[in-house]
């Protein structure tokens, strides 16, 4: 055998091997090496507009904590000054109850005052009759007693 053949021989199958992976392996593989490119691509872009939308995302949530917030302080707000409502009303019904427990108690005082002098009269008036009865040695009548002191009390 001669060398030149084999040389040849061997470059014309190594030429034909080339053709043959050429027309049937290497498509398959560029495919799917353009198939993950594209993947990879897709994913990046993905991820950006992940990052995208996670940062407009933790704006709308600061806008809505912030908002939040606004009307939290709005609430308590409102509720202190419903609570200080709350308290000046009851203050206020307290003195109302107070002025009117004191009235009642005046006029208790006024009707117990007056008790008292209608009792002292009455005693006072019975005392008479038995010093009169003692002076006089007789006894005096009372309805006759009764209505001279009505008389003289009408007139002091």
């Amino acid at each position: 055998m001669n060398i030149n053949s084999t040389l040849i021989g061997q470059a014309i199958a190594f030429a034909i091997f080339v053709m043959f992976c050429m027309k049937f392996v290497w498509p398959p593989l560029i495919g799917a090496i353009n198939e993950r490119q594209r993947k990879i691509a897709e994913g990046l872009n993905a991820a950006e507009k992940a990052k995208a939308d996670l940062a407009t995302a933790e704006q709308d949530v600061q806008q809505e904590l912030t908002l939040a917030k606004t009307k939290a302080a709005a609430l308590i707000e409102q509720a202190n000054k419903s609570a200080n409502q709350l308290v000046e009303d009851a203050k206020t019904q307290a003195q109302v109850e107070g002025e009117r427990i004191r009235q009642q108690a005046q006029a208790s005082i006024d009707q117990e005052i007056n008790q008292a002098r209608d009792s002292l009269r009455a005693q006072v008036a019975e005392l008479a009759v038995l010093g009169a009865e003692k002076i006089l040695q007789d006894k005096v009548d009372v309805q006759k007693h009764a209505s001279m002191l009505d008389q003289l009390a009408a007139k002091l």
